[in-house]
């Protein structure tokens, strides 16, 4: 976390935070039918059946039941809070617009490795701004990131909606672009037999599937893979407005150059949010490693306007916090100074003793060192285990004859060593 947050900082981000819950009809809509179903509903306080009359009662119907039963919910995600954020405070806000947010999301959803009911979201987002600078600087934010984790090898996928919306075009599907987009995002889970499925069982004819059958096997190098989707979208102006914009960026990152992180386009890659309306990206963990996405986000030009405030474009990216650190733990990579919270542990002697030891304890963590008395007037090699089971590096003893000199014995855990100094020897060997 502290890493991500210096980053942020680095890049221009200020942080923000928003509340757990939000009205359900904030919340409701913005992630499409699969995401709606997932958002934890807050019931009503009190007698929450009273607004349900018979007829309800009698018909089943959920959905209807649920509007009368419950107008909260728990946020799904990080950025459409901020969308709603943005539209309150937009008095107060200089844009362009830069916050980072790192709060807990919940999702009703199977728990599963990877996959979790409560998880950190790590959100970067600029608004009011349509410049395409800010993917350039944002996929620069991964890669920034993971040097600072020791996490190579991560690939960062992006594609642009508008090259879908393209796509949709030029295969006669633009009625069905959210079911054509929704399908085409479980590719990597379902396979191109189960996406090709799905599409028929939305409505999505034979011949449309049949054109866009090149996406599932389209390979190369960025610039090839482009020159490929020009010939397919030729006949689209918004098509190729998309891949105008991923142009930009790919070539304006390559002349930049990344630390650790790979950029690829990946034109099956859709994202099932509702709100993206550009760029879109999505991170993949280092090959070997089985996760899911540790990252993604995007571009959305119209997500305050659901709110009231038009016209403000938007993008950013997220970092799955919880997986990213499954993944540095299946690695190896997760630093073990981390977890080495307490520096010395005082052994309790009874009552004088500890308060001798906690007048010392209490200068030790004035200077920063990270000290702590055992609780319990308890037999020696109880709390001698005690230290060894938490990895803590020292012990002090401080008994009568300690006290009478104004002493204290240090003892070195792992070497068994032990000096009698004072209480600046202490300092001095501890720092």
């Amino acid at each position: 976390m502290d890493i991500i947050k210096s980053c942020f900082t680095n890049y221009g981000f200020q942080p923000i935070e928003t509340p757990s819950f939000e009205n359900s009809e904030t919340l409701m809509g913005k992630y499409g039918e699969e995401g709606d179903r997932l958002i934890f509903k807050i019931l009503n306080s009190g007698d929450f059946l009273r607004k349900v009359n018979d007829v309800m009662m009698t018909e089943k119907d959920s959905i209807k039941i649920t509007s009368k039963i419950s107008e909260k919910a728990l946020r799904y995600d990080l950025t459409v809070p901020f969308a709603r954020y943005v539209v309150q405070h937009q008095n107060d806000i200089t844009f362009p617009f830069k916050r980072y947010q790192i709060q807990p999301v919940w999702r009703a959803d199977r728990p599963q490795k990877g996959r979790f009911r409560e998880f950190f979201q790590c959100d970067a987002d600029v608004v009011g701004s349509k410049s395409l600078w800010q993917e350039v600087e944002l996929v620069q934010l991964y890669d920034a990131v993971f040097s600072k984790l020791k996490l190579n090898g991560a690939t960062i996928k992006m594609n642009n909606r508008k090259i879908l919306s393209g796509i949709a075009e030029v295969i006669g599907a633009e009625d069905k672009l959210i079911d054509f987009t929704v399908a085409l995002d479980k590719l990597d889970k379902i396979g191109e037999d189960g996406v090709k499925k799905e599409m028929r069982e939305k409505g999505i004819s034979e011949s449309a599937i049949e054109k866009v059958q090149p996406l599932f096997s389209m390979q190369g190098t960025a610039n090839e893979q482009l020159e490929s989707l020009k010939d397919l979208l030729s006949a689209s102006q918004v098509g190729m407005q998309g891949i105008e914009e991923l142009s930009f960026i790919i070539n304006k990152v390559s002349q930049l150059g990344l630390e650790t992180a790979t950029l690829a386009i990946d034109v099956t890659l859709a994202r099932g949010l509702n709100y993206y309306t550009g760029a879109i990206f999505e991170v993949s963990a280092p090959e070997g490693v089985s996760m899911g996405s540790i990252g993604g986000g995007g571009r959305y030009d119209d997500l305050t306007g659901i709110f009231g405030m038009k016209d403000v474009s938007g993008v950013g990216i997220s970092f799955g916090l919880d997986r990213i650190y499954l993944v540095l733990e299946e690695l190896d990579l997760f630093p073990s100074t981390v977890t080495a919270n307490t520096k010395v542990l005082f052994i309790n002697f009874g009552e004088a003793e500890s308060l001798y030891a906690m007048k010392a304890i209490k200068q030790l963590r004035a200077k920063g060192i990270n000290a702590e008395l055992y609780p319990d007037n308890a037999k020696m090699g109880k709390q001698m285990g005690y230290a060894d089971k938490r990895d803590i590096p020292y012990t002090i003893l401080a008994g009568g004859n300690e006290m009478e000199a104004g002493t204290y014995t240090l003892k070195n855990m792992k070497s068994g060593e032990q000096d009698t100094v004072q209480l600046n020897g202490v300092i001095q060997i501890l720092s």
